[in-house]
């Protein structure tokens, strides 16, 4: 039987011998999804740590806009994506595209359908555009001169950099020590689109000064990094601090991700089993899966198995059984700078490993995700560096397309699921969400595989 083309645009959609490729404009949403009214039980509020009272807007006003705040505990569900942000957004390439994994699934022999989302498309290679873009307009729409931000390996900082360009205000960003010497291309990308980027811990605060001289080779973590950007921008009138993952405001932003996944995937025929996102702050992993999981909350099923994939080096979530985590209040920071957020936490004191996943290097994870993880919603996994890149390198043979080593934490799961698909002949739909490519950690894939 012949195929047949319905050229519209570009998004390409396959239902048995039929190809249909669609701009799909209307894949992307005109509202941000907010889990808050949907959580089996309200969200901690922060608190401030000199008083234990929950946090007021004044409170978060010296280093975020006050749009910003109002969605962080707005009780809304849905909320209006700016036009000005929007037309960001399709600039960037969205609706980015959703995939059958079908070079991997016969690679595995298995009955399972694997679908994965392209978030590595975006033009700096990662999901992180997608709260990049509204931060840095809301706090333009301000009257704000500069950004200040952490990064871990990288991809937020190139975002942001992105961001701030789009929008004329000047980005300040540290970057952990062990990703700027790992993956020096990532500093190039955010010097590029005109920001000032230090290693940190770094001489330029008095935190990273402190540090330092504790230790001169410290390698740093995404902890001591968050301290020492709120240091400059509580400390500057002209700057705030934005943040690329942990807080609500960031997962509802990051939620284009699962709202347009729900339209592909119908469009597929196909309803998931299983989805799966790699967790370091968690922001990925929500905007991917909240949409879903929202839906399931209200029906009070369970049809849909979401998994969260973490480092075994930061086990935050899988931690826990072992006591090495809990769910208590902690600093977002090392310096303590930040209100107390409730969570599932590894002690903000806690000096990761310099794993290649340098996204993935954070002591906590976000208040509404560990929420859930607490009530069940979702389960948790964690995987050795090793086991990663063998699931990378599977991924790169099979559907040409080098991963990062966070995102490989996902590819690891749904390589491990799929398998026992084989073993037990169910016929187990399994998405996940590919939150960026590996083409700047090249040195990381050199590093652990030998090569």
């Amino acid at each position: 039987m012949p195929i047949i083309l319905h050229i519209e645009t570009r998004c390409v959609h396959m239902k048995g011998n039929e190809v249909k490729v669609t701009l799909a404009v209307d894949e992307v949403p005109r509202k941000w999804y907010n889990i808050l009214p949907d959580l089996p039980e309200a969200c901690p509020p922060p608190l401030n740590p000199k008083t234990m009272e929950p946090v007021s807007p004044g409170d978060l006003a010296a280093i975020f806009p006050m749009e910003v705040i109002r969605q962080e505990v707005s009780s809304e569900r849905y909320i209006p994506i700016p036009e000005e942000v929007l037309d960001a957004y399709l600039q960037l390439g969205r609706p980015t595209p959703l995939y059958r994994a079908r070079r991997l699934e016969k690679f595995l022999k298995t009955p399972a359908k694997i679908f994965y989302k392209r978030e590595d498309v975006s033009l700096v290679g990662s999901h992180k555009p997608n709260t990049a873009i509204p931060q840095a307009y809301y706090n333009m729409k301000e009257g704000v001169e500069r950004l200040t931000t952490e990064t871990g390996a990288g991809q937020w900082g190139s975002a942001l950099s992105l961001a701030t360009s789009m929008f004329g205000l000047k980005c300040l960003v540290f970057m952990v020590r062990v990703s700027y010497d790992q993956k020096p291309y990532r500093k190039y990308v955010m010097k590029l689109y005109g920001a000032e980027v230090h290693p940190s811990p770094s001489k330029v605060t008095k935190y990273g000064q402190m540090v330092l001289e504790k230790d001169p080779k410290c390698s740093g973590s995404l902890g001591i990094a968050i301290s020492e950007a709120i240091e400059v921008a509580a400390g500057d009138d002209r700057s705030k601090y934005s943040l690329g993952s942990v807080l609500n405001h960031v997962m509802l932003h990051q939620t284009v991700i699962g709202q347009e996944t729900k339209i592909q995937l119908e469009k597929f025929d196909a309803k998931p089993d299983v989805m799966v996102g790699c967790v370091g702050g968690g922001s990925n992993f929500a905007g991917f899966s909240f949409p879903f999981i929202g839906e399931q909350l209200r029906r009070k099923s369970k049809d849909i198995e979401f998994i969260a994939v973490e480092p075994e080096s930061c086990p935050s979530l899988t931690g826990a059984q072992a006591g090495k985590s809990k769910y208590e209040y902690d600093f977002g920071d090392t310096a303590g700078m930040t209100p107390l957020i409730k969570m599932y936490t590894l002690g903000c004191g806690f000096m990761p490993p310099p794993i290649h996943a340098g996204g993935l290097r954070y002591h906590g994870m976000a208040p509404t995700v560990s929420l859930l993880y607490k009530h069940n919603a979702i389960k948790a996994e964690a995987y050795s560096q090793e086991k990663i890149f063998d699931a990378a390198s599977i991924f790169a043979k099979t559907e040409g397309i080098i991963p990062a080593p966070e995102s490989s934490h996902a590819i690891a799961s749904v390589i491990e699921h799929a398998r026992k698909c084989k073993k037990s002949g169910e016929e187990k739909t399994i998405v996940f969400n590919l939150s960026g490519h590996g083409l700047l950690d090249l040195g990381s894939y050199a590093s652990a595989l030998e090569l």
